[in-house]
């Protein structure tokens, strides 16, 4: 490989090697191959390098070298991203962070974790549960996706409905800037003082800071729990469902639904015993004291049989209720088991669309020729439609890759978003200039000037250029035209 990288490149390494001892470097294509994507499988790319380090200390001395040599930087975790964010740039050093894996500090009256950014988000629960506590964001990833990564995606998952999302449950975390200076942003008091940074880094992707330490708040274990699991003969009548529960001032700890293609595939691989015959079915947890399970559980079921549940399984018992949510937890995996590939798409709308957006994207999969599986929390209007596509059969990607931009347009025109939980990264760069006018793009580009004038942070991710929007002519759907024709009905 050396062969191939210019004289600067090799003065870079050389210095690069003089802070790292050698098995924390990786070179050489067939090292660096693991590294070439992220969830996104379909964009790939090597990087200059892949760096390991295990501590604060060599994340900084990297960051230092890479902002004098001006070499650009791909910060990653588990890589179970799923919109190219963690794909590397073909000359930048490829910065992952899982060997920074400790828990460093469990305060139990304070009720916080002080961890590193690579460690598991399962492993902060699985580590605060025999003192009564976890950590309510869960990703369907969590028993690989790492705390640093959440960050960089503001990650939710089941529970978010009620517990909310990683900005929410984040109370402080250390970040270095590209030029290697550690900023410590938000703290446990109610308010640190300044302005408040924290929201800002949270979900910004990598784009202005390396997260070195985190500070989480932990939650006391629920006194009961049950899940109910309610089989439908529409997917409409499942989502009037959901928005009356949520309408009526029920909060459930999650809220969850699939469509009939999401149930047979969870269902074939996890055996989870849901209804293959449904059209839709809802899994609803609720938490809480013993005496106020009683009195939601009964609401919860008056609301599903008014909305036409037929068939309606309640689970007590921890072993049952761990295994319907195994098969939500598994229907990414599932599905992927259907086709030979699948598109994760990732937005969100308000649950009072969500029949309607449903019926329109299962219109434009019959004129696709694409198979779509849905599954989504259904309580706060995030979406994951997944379309099965073969990538060998020529034009399948393609159609698959425009099928997508629509949902997104989709998203928006009815009032959500591109984006709930799994970033723009690449995947998203278009669909940006949907969400966004100019000026609202302009000012993320001066947010990221401010935190990073060299533009070194991963470089070409999650907020595109006004001119690559100009050239799409798809700015922007709240102020004038929209990208589609077949969207103005919404």
């Amino acid at each position: 490989m050396s062969n191939q990288l210019t004289e600067a490149q090799q003065a870079f390494l050389r210095e690069v090697r003089e802070v790292l001892p050698a098995e924390r470097l990786r070179l050489g294509a067939e090292a660096l191959a693991p590294y070439e994507c992220d969830g996104l499988s379909v964009l790939r790319e090597l990087p200059l390098c892949v760096v390991l380090p295990q501590d604060r200390r060599e994340v900084e001395a990297v960051l230092r070298l890479c902002h004098r040599h001006g070499v650009p930087v791909v910060p990653r975790g588990a890589g179970t991203g799923l919109s190219g964010g963690a794909r590397p740039v073909a000359g930048a050093v490829l910065l992952s962070l899982a060997r920074m894996n400790r828990i460093l500090a469990l305060d139990l009256e304070n009720r916080t974790a002080r961890v590193e950014p690579g460690v598991r988000n399962l492993a902060i629960s699985e580590a605060a549960r025999p003192h009564g506590l976890y950590y309510a964001p869960d990703p369907s990833s969590q028993i690989a996706c790492t705390i640093g990564g959440n960050i960089a995606e503001n990650s939710g998952g089941v529970h978010c409905l009620k517990y909310g999302l990683t900005v929410h449950n984040v109370l402080a975390v250390d970040v270095l800037t590209a030029a290697g200076e550690l900023l410590q942003l938000g703290g446990l008091g109610p308010d640190a003082p300044g302005y408040d940074l924290l929201p800002l880094f949270i979900g910004s992707e990598g784009l202005l800071g390396i997260v070195v330490e985190v500070t989480v708040r932990l939650l006391p274990v629920p006194d009961d729990t049950v899940v109910l699991l309610a089989a439908y003969d529409s997917v409409a009548a499942a989502a009037q469902t959901v928005s009356a529960i949520i309408a009526a001032g029920i909060i459930p700890a999650g809220l969850e639904m699939m469509d009939r293609l999401a149930i047979e595939a969870a269902e074939a691989y996890v055996h989870a015993g849901y209804p293959t015959a449904a059209a839709a079915i809802l899994l609803c947890e609720l938490d809480g004291s013993e005496e106020e399970l009683v009195q939601r559980e009964e609401e919860v079921m008056a609301f599903l049989r008014q909305h036409g549940a037929t068939d309606i399984r309640v689970a007590h018992d921890p072993q049952l209720r761990a295994l319907l949510w195994k098969g939500r937890k598994a229907a990414f995996p599932a599905v992927g088991r259907m086709a030979p590939d699948y598109y994760c798409m990732d937005g969100t709308i308000p649950r009072s669309r969500l029949a309607e957006v449903l019926d329109q994207i299962q219109l434009w999969s019959q004129e696709y020729g694409l198979a779509v599986a849905n599954v989504f929390h259904a309580g706060d209007g995030n979406l994951h439609p997944l379309i099965l596509y073969d990538a060998n059969e020529s034009g399948q990607l393609a159609a698959t890759e425009s099928f997508g931009q629509r949902i997104s347009g989709l998203c928006v025109a009815v009032g959500g978003s591109i984006t709930g939980e799994h970033g723009v990264g690449v995947e998203k760069l278009d669909s940006m200039c949907v969400q966004f006018s100019a000026a609202e793009l302009a000012q993320m580009h001066q947010v990221k000037a401010a935190c990073d004038p060299l533009g070194l942070l991963n470089p070409g991710k999650a907020v595109p250029t006004l001119h690559r929007c100009a050239e799409l002519g798809a700015m922007h759907v709240h102020g004038g035209a929209l990208p589609f024709p077949d969207l103005e009905r919404f």
